[in-house]
């Protein structure tokens, strides 16, 4: 492994010296995400080359990766020990087979179902080893739960698409796999599904996933609870609903994180994929006309949508008004030659901070230009 990173140092200075773009590649399941997807710029660093699992304590709750480490390998091994990442990062299989790397998960910080109940993929990055612009090896954090060593840079790497550095390894906390799981269904329409979640939320329910979507023109929300048994089975006569007991349940719940549903993989090719960051409290909003209901996810802070490139506008100013944002997540077939932004920090203060940031860490500006801002 140390050859490999070698090489890697070697190829960031070079760049730097001659401000030649990078590409940073793991397992590509997300190249279609972000402004100018899947045309982005820069020569190709191949980071698959430094995998392996450098430290796992099960009893401490902690596993070390290198960044190239097969996300699926990960956790596989989390599951032989009944642990698990319980974020549920989406995988994004390419072509059946799970191939995304775990430095591809941190950089991304994408979280799947349960995030609004556990926390999100920055909230387990205990530490990381770096990369910076200048060619410099650097780490931030540690692997144990309570570091408190100045600023947690290491956080800062999660969502930032590698425009910060290239993340080489990566320190998670890990959870124990809840004792017992149920899954309720609940027949309703928009309103009525965002006022239970909202009820439900302020009672100490072991709420952990949650999934509202019409399906053949009905609106259905369901909801996984996790936790003790007799919790779970507690909230399962308090709650009501239909106790889905098919064997296809779980994965159901993975086709959600992986967006393998046929809400999401029945798309029409000239509509783009709109991601949608609200507070829970937030209504049901007034899409424009001739787009379909949303899919809400996290008790109805994460809202999917899907329409017309020419109508992220007007989504934009709806997530605005609730106090939310709207973000581009999959463009249309129409989009494909990288027009449109993918991400709107709207505020000139927290686009300058970015700025910042990024000429601090990457001065040349090498580091997978355009795949964030």
């Amino acid at each position: 492994m140390q050859a490999a990173l070698s090489q890697i140092i070697d190829r960031v200075r070079d760049s730097a010296a001659r401000h030649a773009p990078l590409r940073i590649c793991g397992g590509g399941t997300k190249d279609f995400h972000g402004p100018g997807a899947p045309h982005h710029v820069g020569e190709r660093l191949e980071m698959r080359q430094l995998a392996g699992i450098v430290s796992y304590e099960p009893s401490e709750l902690v596993v070390t990766a290198l960044a190239g480490t097969p996300l699926a390998e990960l956790e596989a091994l989390l599951a032989q020990h009944g642990q698990s990442l319980p974020f549920e990062p989406p995988r994004f299989a390419r072509g059946g087979a799970a191939v995304g790397t775990v430095g591809g998960m941190v950089a991304a910080g994408l979280s799947g179902p349960a995030r609004a109940s556990v926390g999100a993929v920055r909230d387990y990055v205990l530490g990381v080893e770096i990369i910076n612009g200048r060619g410099e090896l650097l780490r931030f954090g540690g692997q144990v739960m309570k570091n408190v060593a100045g600023y947690d840079v290491s956080r800062l790497m999660a969502g930032s698409w590698g425009q910060l550095g290239i993340l080489t390894e990566v320190s998670l906390k890990v959870l124990p796999v809840p004792p017992a799981e149920a899954t309720l269904r609940f027949d309703c329409d928009q309103v009525e599904a965002l006022a239970r979640l909202n009820a439900w939320g302020a009672k100490p329910l072991p709420l952990n996933a949650s999934c509202w979507v019409e399906e053949g023109g009905q609106g259905r929300l369901y909801v996984r609870l996790r936790g003790a048994r007799a919790a779970v089975d507690a909230a399962c006569r308090g709650m009501g609903g239909e106790l889905q007991d098919a064997p296809n349940v779980p994965d159901d719940w993975q086709a959600c994180r992986d967006q393998r549903l046929p809400w999401f993989t029945q798309r029409a090719p000239q509509h783009a994929l709109w991601r949608l960051s609200l507070p829970q409290t937030a209504p049901a909003l007034v899409l424009p006309a001739g787009v379909a209901a949303p899919l809400i996810e996290w008790h109805g802070g994460l809202r999917w949508v899907q329409a017309a490139p020419e109508q992220g506008a007007a989504l934009r100013q709806l997530a605005a008004q609730v106090g939310g944002s709207a973000s581009l997540f999959v463009a249309s077939g129409a989009q494909q030659n990288g027009d449109g932004a993918g991400f709107d920090l709207g505020s000139a203060a927290l686009v300058g901070i970015h700025r910042r940031l990024k000429d601090a860490f990457d001065p040349a500006g090498i580091f997978n230009p355009g795949r964030l801002l």
